[in-house]
């Protein structure tokens, strides 16, 4: 993802934050931008459950979750620095017809590869210790919920030596 009004889909870098990295401004610009990230791949999720049958959708049950858990406490964050949180869309641009399961890991995979880049936008921008640790966190999760839907997807490498560079 690589600001608020891209697709969901979107794997490059993120945009760069308003104010100089490590200030509150740019930290909470970052915020903004992967809470954006956030909203797109919860809405994304529900595109790619659609596309599978069963037992198939258990990883997408998680992932929402964590999704949305994280979109959460990003508008706790942005709300507690005195900022307004960016608002989800009623919809997003699919970067291609998502037509069968193989279509469906393969969104998944650019969903969690959007969100990865955001969060280590987040770590480049921010300065507070705890948003730091929360970027890392989160970028590794979302590196690691990416590995089966890229074998899923049949991607390859599977796994990213640098997660959202």
């Amino acid at each position: 993802m690589t600001s608020p009004s891209s697709s969901p889909s979107s794997s490059s870098s993120a945009a760069p934050s308003t104010g100089e990295a490590g200030s509150a401004r740019a930290e909470t610009a970052a915020l903004q931008d992967v809470l954006a990230a956030e909203h797109a791949a919860v809405w994304g999720y529900g595109t790619v459950g659609a596309a599978l049958a069963g037992e198939d959708r258990t990883p997408v049950t998680t992932a929402v979750e964590v999704h949305r858990d994280l979109r959460d406490r990003l508008a706790g964050l942005i709300t507690d620095r005195g900022a307004d949180p960016v608002p989800t869309r009623p919809a997003y641009q699919l970067p291609f017809p998502v037509l069968s399961a193989t279509d469906a890991a393969r969104l998944a995979v650019q969903l969690e590869d959007g969100t990865t880049a955001a969060w280590v936008w987040v770590l480049d921008q921010a300065a507070d210790r705890g948003v730091r640790e929360l970027a890392v966190a989160s970028a590794s999760a979302a590196e690691t919920r990416a590995v089966p839907w890229r074998v899923r997807a049949g991607v390859t490498p599977t796994t990213s030596a640098t997660p959202g560079l």
